[in-house]
């Protein structure tokens, strides 16, 4: 099979993306809203301390698994479009183009919308006379502006405000430890009864809606492409991303418990807000509104960035798509992300996004699946093939990885059948727009 050509958007001297900056967009992909939500529905059927917080430590693992295993794929592929560059070297163009389709629209585009919705309605909450909608489609525009002109503005904005996400939850969990009154006890090492609920249903079903929470360990793979040294930077970028987050969103859980009582927070979507109010007071709902508010400013940022480079790659590949790949005289590909923004104000605009964003999952699910069994793959069929950064822990981490999203995937076909069945035309239409491109597509491309 022919070998990727050499990316067409190589960062040159003063541009390019830092690796800060890609560790920020890793960082912001990850922390969204589900860290605040998710424990209200484990507290349902899990009231122990260690196996809740376990759950965060097992997901975070499974997580640095799967992005040891992009580093190796990134290293040795170096070009930007995550799962459409890995997809179509591994396997097949088809399989590439139909991956990138779908990660580039729906992949990012919905989740795009909905973190900017969320983002509005947060902000609406604390002050009524605004419009979520309008905030939203606010966001997304400010932020296409802020990415499409250069590398600086683009990095500084994302460098700036994910590390002011870090220093909020930082700072969340620093008020827990020493303003909490009373404080609950939040035992760190099991007690009676733990090794049972660490086997349980419950703790695997909740370890299923953990995993979406760290969905985004692999987004600067899309950056690729544009980091300086990519075969040495990005297996730090990656794994180190990952594990912050893993500390991070292992701390806010602790965090969580030492505030509020249990019952209060069980089966409750507001988490943060019902820790914040036991912490702060009256004020604390206002605090938390705003602080969220915040904390998705990078989170919307950093899918703006990413996900408009698998369109970039797609226009390089396919001459019918041959405008999505033009860059700015700084090289940026300004037309690319004008066309995600278009899509993400057209999901705003219509409310549609949370449907698609269900029947999506199944489908990007496969795509990491398919991408992190590559390794074996391009181990076996070209074993000489040079690897500047082999995966760590290979080959235990990558099964750990392919095993446990196994799992999820065959959890979702039984519980949500519609859920799985509806990657089936997700997959279909990405076959027909490959068929209709495939005609002019570039040799040796993809």
């Amino acid at each position: 099979m022919d070998r990727i050509p050499p990316a067409q958007n190589v960062p040159t001297a003063g541009n390019g993306y830092s690796p800060y900056a890609a560790t920020a967009v890793v960082v912001a992909n990850m922390i969204g809203t589900g860290v605040f939500t998710s424990l209200g529905f484990q507290l349902l059927d899990l009231r122990s301390t260690f196996p809740l917080l376990l759950l965060w430590v097992v997901g975070g693992a499974a997580a640095f698994c799967g992005a040891v295993s992009y580093a190796e794929l990134g290293a040795a592929i170096p070009r930007s479009g995550g799962e459409y560059t890995f997809l179509s070297r591994i396997y097949h163009p088809v399989a590439g183009f139909v991956s990138g389709w779908i990660s580039a629209t729906i992949g990012f585009a919905a989740p795009t919308a909905l973190a900017a919705i969320t983002f509005g309605t947060y902000l609406a909450s604390v002050f009524p006379s605004l419009s979520p909608t309008w905030l939203g489609a606010g966001l997304v525009l400010a932020l296409t502006g802020v990415h499409a002109t250069t590398y600086r503005s683009s990095s500084l904005f994302q460098r700036s405000f994910t590390t002011a996400k870090v220093l909020l939850i930082l700072a969340f969990c620093a008020a827990a430890v020493l303003l909490a009154d009373p404080a609950r006890p939040v035992s760190l090492l099991p007690v009676a009864g733990d090794g049972a609920l660490a086997f349980s249903g419950a703790f695997a079903v909740s370890l299923i809606y953990v995993s979406y929470a760290y969905t985004g360990w692999n987004a600067a793979t899309y950056l690729t492409g544009e980091l300086a040294d990519p075969e040495r930077t990005l297996p730090r970028v990656l794994g180190g991303g990952t594990l912050l987050v893993m500390v991070l969103y292992t701390g806010l859980n602790y965090a969580f418990l030492r505030a509020a009582p249990m019952d209060a927070m069980a089966g409750k979507v507001e988490v943060g807000y019902v820790a914040a109010t036991h912490l702060f007071g009256p004020a604390g709902a206002a605090i938390m509104g705003v602080t969220l508010a915040v904390l998705l400013v990078s989170t919307v940022s950093a899918m703006v960035m990413a996900g408009p480079r698998v369109l970039q790659v797609i226009g390089e590949d396919y001459p019918l798509f041959q405008r999505l790949s033009r860059t700015n005289r700084d090289g940026i590909p300004a037309v690319a992300i004008a066309t995600q923004a278009a899509l993400s104000l057209a999901f705003i605009a219509t409310a549609s996004f949370e449907t698609i964003l269900v029947f999506a999952g199944f489908t990007l699910g496969l795509n990491s699946l398919l991408a992190v069994a590559g390794v074996f793959v391009l181990r076996v069929r070209e074993p000489d093939a040079e690897r500047p950064y082999r995966a760590w822990g290979f080959p235990v981490t990558p099964l750990v990885y392919l095993a446990l999203t196994l799992c999820t995937l065959t959890y979702i076909a039984m519980d949500r059948p519609a859920e799985a069945l509806m990657a089936v035309p997700l997959i279909g239409s990405g076959l027909v727009f490959h068929l209709v491109a495939a005609g002019g597509r570039r040799p040796g491309a993809g």
